[in-house]
Order: structure tokens, then sequence, then C-alpha cells
């Protein structure tokens, strides 16, 4: 199983990364940026990467867990992942193009606003996974 340590560590990096890349794309000559460019792929990159593991290594086993209360807790979460994708995928669709990788921004104005939505939706999924789910593995953990 994959550490708190490093999960953390993804936590921190997707977060910093994150706020980096809102700043960056505030003043709209940055967003043609190769710099934006790299750092809009790193992102991507990292939340799938993030997302993968905690659902497979974090969630996978706990959806056979014996306590109702825990197999409903990774069901959410598992659920939860699935629409993250879907709208993260929709969000890459609409603003980058992964053969060229590169950024597609029509409307600076909306492509902003859907960045913080996108990346609200991700910072919370993460601050969800801190409170909730790893508490929860440590406790069972504890109990084992």
């Amino acid at each position: 199983m994959i550490s708190f340590e490093t999960l953390h560590a993804q936590n921190h990096k997707i977060t910093e990364l994150s706020n980096v890349f809102r700043y960056l794309i505030a003043d709209r000559a940055m967003c043609d940026t190769q710099v934006a460019c790299d750092l809009f792929f790193d992102i991507a990159k990292i939340v799938k990467e993030h997302i993968e593991i905690v659902d497979r290594e974090l969630c996978g086993p706990l959806v056979s867990h014996e306590e109702q209360s825990i197999k409903n807790t990774a069901n959410r979460f598992l659920s939860g992942s699935m629409e993250i994708k879907r709208i993260f995928s929709a969000y890459l669709k609409d603003y980058c193009s992964e053969k060229r990788r590169a950024l597609r921004i029509k409307d600076h104005e909306t492509f902003v606003k859907d960045t913080n939505q996108m990346f609200d939706l991700i910072l919370d999924r993460i601050q969800r996974e801190t409170e909730h789910l790893y508490p929860l593995i440590r406790k069972m953990k504890k109990t084992a």
C-alpha cells in the first residue's frame, strides 16, 4: 500500500501547482507560454495518477470490507472519482490538445472560470481524502 507520506506529498504538489497555475493564467499573455502549458500538463498527469492510486490502493480494498459504513465511504469516494474523471476529461478536451501538447483557449474569461471550478473540485476532493479517508484507514490499521 502507498504510504500516507507519499499521498500527502502528492496532495501538496497538486495544491501548489494548481495555485501557481491559477496565478499564471490570470494574465492572458501567460496562457500562451510554454511554462504555463507544461505546468498544465504536469498537473493533469499528477491529478490522474493520484486519483488512480487512491482508488486502487485505498478505496478498492475497502469496498469488500465487512463493515457497511466503511464500504459506503469507499463507494462514495469511488463514485466521486468517476465524476471527477468525467468532468476533468471534458475540461481537458475543451482546453487542450494532448496530441500537440498545447492549450486551446478561445475565451480567456471562460477558461479561467472553468479552471478555477475544476481545481476547486480537485482540491475539495483532496481535502475530503485528508479529513475522511486517510483517518478511516489509519483507524482500521490500529484495530487490525
